[in-house]
């Protein structure tokens, strides 16, 4: 096999496309893309989170905010809200067609058209290194994107990932194997 070293690059790929929300001094919601997150603990999530970003002063500000998860039904809308900066452009929430519900869980919107939300209280925030820390307080799925048994069905929910190396976006969906087991088989050959 032959390898090719390309140096230090924040390449690992896929990854999740995050939408987070929160409201803005206004009441008005905001939100912004992220791709640089994830569950980074049982009941925690971390996000890199721009110092200057315009949602992060809500975040901050309010001490909550809601992570969704971007999906190809509404990818331009999702991508809209991540090349669009609240500071230069007032109402891009409200251009993006989004709506939102507020959260029973804590202050923040919850992002309707997107079907999977995780409702998150600020831990902490690392202006140095950009690190937003929540704690997830409830995880709400629209009851659209789930099976007959209750769960999360992949053939009714379509996140989408980013491609760091090609600036692309990429659906998720097809099954391939079936975790914490398929490893049996070679286990039981040793």
């Amino acid at each position: 096999m032959s390898r090719k070293n390309i140096g230090a690059k924040p390449y690992i790929t896929p990854m999740p496309v995050l939408m987070i929300s929160s409201y803005d001094e206004a009441e008005k919601p905001t939100a912004m893309l992220a791709v640089w997150g994830g569950i980074t603990h049982e009941t925690e999530i971390t996000i890199i989170v721009a110092s200057q970003r315009n949602t992060l002063k809500g975040i901050l500000a309010r001490g909550s905010f809601v992570v969704s998860m971007a999906d190809v039904e509404n990818e331009v809308a999702c991508d809209y809200l991540g090349i669009t900066t609240g500071s230069k452009v007032e109402d891009k929430f409200e251009k993006s067609g989004f709506h939102t519900t507020k959260s029973e869980f804590v202050d923040a919107p919850i992002i309707d058209e997107l079907p999977f939300a995780v409702e998150c209280r600020v831990k902490s925030y690392d202006e140095e290194t950009w690190r937003l820390v929540g704690e997830i307080v409830n995880v709400s799925l629209d009851e659209r994107i789930l099976g007959e048994d209750g769960k999360v069905s992949f053939k009714k929910f379509h996140p989408i990932t980013f491609d760091w190396m090609n600036k692309s976006y990429l659906s998720v969906g097809e099954k391939v194997g079936d975790a914490y087991r398929d490893g049996l088989q070679l286990r039981e050959k040793n």
